[in-house]
């Protein structure tokens, strides 16, 4: 699903990340983080700040509010977190739309990974590997460890030490160059791990990794793959300007993964159509995407080539040959009709030819086999909005936000309904909790005002929720404003 997103722009602010749901029913209280020095970093702090993180993130950044790409990470993820040690709370995963190899974590489970990491690995077990290590640093807490050990960080602020990190979780070097310009050596210091610390996410890691069901010799493959790039390249791959890869590094990894058996590990399909997925919508331009697979095509000695066929297929309804385009997806779909990976782009493919109705009772049936799966609904959703359904829309939005109060998609395709209704009251409420969850509180205050405008006389409950709500925005943004 490609949507057009309700946020051109947005502030940039500090914000702590709350559900809409919880901004509309409860007190909000931003936890007492500290404006100075964290001699003391407790769990349910960590998480604080790694909400406030999250939301800058989403801010500043180009986070990939992409459904299907999301299952697949979160699954992926999920699948190495529950073979780690030491977890202490849920973890996030998010893509940023990024060529380089790279993937970062930070406060409170949260784990970014670069589309370029996907693009460039050569298996499923390598992509892994790398997000096992990352895991592994926030279950160990270097990152909080590394602040409550320092010595000097009397000067480091909360304010300063996310946008620091940030920074350069997101863009390295230019992350870099900002603290080091700016003289912040003590926030330099918290963002590139140890030796030490990488030896430790490499053990755990690699133990998660064979946990897991994948090769742990991938972690060794992966980073000599990035040592190799040193050779050949003036600047080092992004991942390296926060992971340093001593020579030692490399061999301490090889002869790690060695106490475990040689193994052939295939990769999933879902990897493969992940991977084709990015190749297509983040990594390639239209035209040279469809090259690409046309190329492959021809070359692979692979017998499965669905991913491939998969990734030509997007390039070429992006490029509106809509007749190739759904020839390659009808054959995709008979062979496996409940592929979500499928579902979504013959979705696409459907709402572009003007058969959003027929995308309509396609996904209806999906639904009540996987009812509140994300890529279903969401999909099912936007189908309904295209074909004019806003009531069929509406309630499978709202259900799907009971579970899911904080999925920014689903807040963005709520607010499209109720404005397509002519719901100027719901839509504006809506549309406060989107620029809610960018921590844009002031923007959401202002919307919940024009909301407040379209109520009717008669309806008093709401107009006392819309007020409470209005006082809680703006007692949030005064809060943010204590960091």
């Amino acid at each position: 699903m490609r949507l057009k997103p309700l946020l051109n722009s947005i502030v940039l602010t500090f914000a702590l990340a709350a559900s809409s749901s919880a901004i509309a029913q409860t007190e909000l209280k931003l936890p007492d983080l500290g404006t100075s020095a964290l001699q003391v970093l407790p769990i349910e702090k960590e998480q604080a700040i790694g909400e406030v993180m999250m939301m800058q993130l989403r801010s500043r950044s180009p986070v990939v509010g992409d459904p299907v790409l999301e299952e697949y990470l979160t699954s992926l993820g999920n699948r190495l977190v529950a073979n780690a040690n030491d977890v202490r709370f849920p973890f996030t995963f998010f893509w940023i739309n990024n060529k380089d190899i790279n993937a970062f974590a930070f406060y409170g489970g949260h784990v970014g990974v670069h589309t370029g990491l996907i693009a460039q690995s050569d298996n499923e077990s390598q992509l892994a590997s790398v997000i096992g290590h990352e895991i592994a640093h926030v279950t160990q807490r270097h990152l909080a460890r590394r602040v409550q050990n320092a010595k000097d960080n009397s000067a480091l602020t909360i304010a300063g030490l996310i946008t620091g990190i940030l920074a350069t979780v997101v863009a390295p070097d230019a992350g870099i160059a900002i603290l080091s310009a700016s003289q912040t050596q003590s926030s330099l210091n918290q963002l590139t791990h140890s030796r030490k610390a990488e030896q430790e996410a490499d053990r755990f890691g690699m133990n998660t990794l064979h946990k897991a069901g994948f090769d742990p010799y991938a972690a060794s493959e992966f980073l000599t793959k990035l040592s190799d790039q040193i050779r050949f390249k003036n600047k080092p791959p992004a991942f390296l300007l926060t992971h340093p890869l001593p020579d030692s590094r490399v061999s301490d990894v090889r002869l790690r993964a060695q106490q475990f058996e040689k193994m052939h590990y295939p990769s999933s399909l879902s990897y493969a159509l992940a991977k084709s997925r990015v190749l297509a919508r983040y990594y390639y331009s239209e035209d040279a995407g469809e090259a690409f697979f046309r190329n492959a095509l021809k070359h692979s000695a692979e017998l499965d080539k669905r991913a491939l066929q998969y990734g030509l297929a997007i390039t070429l309804l992006d490029q509106k040959n809509y007749e190739e385009a759904g020839k390659l997806l009808d054959e995709l779909l008979e062979k496996d009709p409940n592929n979500l990976f499928y579902l979504d782009v013959y979705t696409d493919y459907l709402i572009a030819t003007e058969h959003s109705g027929k995308a309509v009772e396609m996904l209806q049936a999906q639904h009540q086999l996987r009812p509140n799966n994300q890529v279903i609904t969401l999909n099912y959703a936007n189908a309904a909005i295209k074909a004019k359904q806003y009531e069929v829309a509406e309630q499978l939005l709202k259900i799907f936000l009971l579970e899911k109060p904080d999925h920014i998609l689903a807040r963005d395709l709520l607010t499209q309904a109720y404005e397509a209704q002519e719901n100027k009251a719901a839509y504006h409420e809506s549309k406060a909790s989107v620029y809610a969850q960018y921590g844009a509180f002031n923007k959401a205050a202002d919307e919940v005002q024009r909301a407040l405008n379209h109520v009717e006389d008669n309806e008093d409950i709401k107009r006392t929720r819309l007020k409470a709500l209005l006082s809680q925005y703006r007692n949030m943004q005064k809060e943010i404003a204590k960091l």
